[in-house]
């Protein structure tokens, strides 16, 4: 059996982000989508659950951290190549993302990232195929 991979994020609006990831062009599966959470579908077997903060109390025992204060966790998402990483990004961002860093520096490896609408990082790189088998 496959392990299927679920990031929980709390979000303020949950409308408000279905909305920007859409635009990013992913899609969210009705079957575990409803007033409270929204399950977004990032590829085979990964998903966010896109969840509001009073929801997403009933998980944790902790205070909910803002992520517009503070880094925990980075989202990082592989894109087939560069021009797809900085559509996806330049998308993100005309969708009310902010932008975050960009990485040219490793032989290989592109990344760029922005912070979603509330304030959760995330990252689309693209790794040579040919680079990576060099170094391999």
């Amino acid at each position: 059996m496959a392990t299927k991979l679920f990031v929980n994020l709390p979000v303020e609006n949950l409308a408000a982000s279905k909305d920007f990831f859409a635009q990013l062009g992913f899609s969210f599966n009705p079957q575990f989508t409803d007033e409270n959470a929204a399950c977004m579908v990032i590829g085979e077997d990964n998903y966010a659950m896109l969840i509001t903060k009073p929801f997403f109390k009933n998980f944790i025992k902790k205070p909910i951290a803002d992520a517009r204060q503070g880094a925990e966790v980075i989202v990082s998402l592989s894109a087939g190549s560069k021009q797809q990483v900085d559509e996806l990004v330049d998308k993100a961002i005309a969708a009310g993302g902010t932008a975050t860093i960009t990485l040219d520096q490793y032989e290989g490896m592109y990344s760029r990232g922005f912070e979603d609408l509330d304030g959760h990082l995330w990252e689309f790189m693209y790794m040579d195929p040919s680079v990576i088998q060099q170094q391999g």
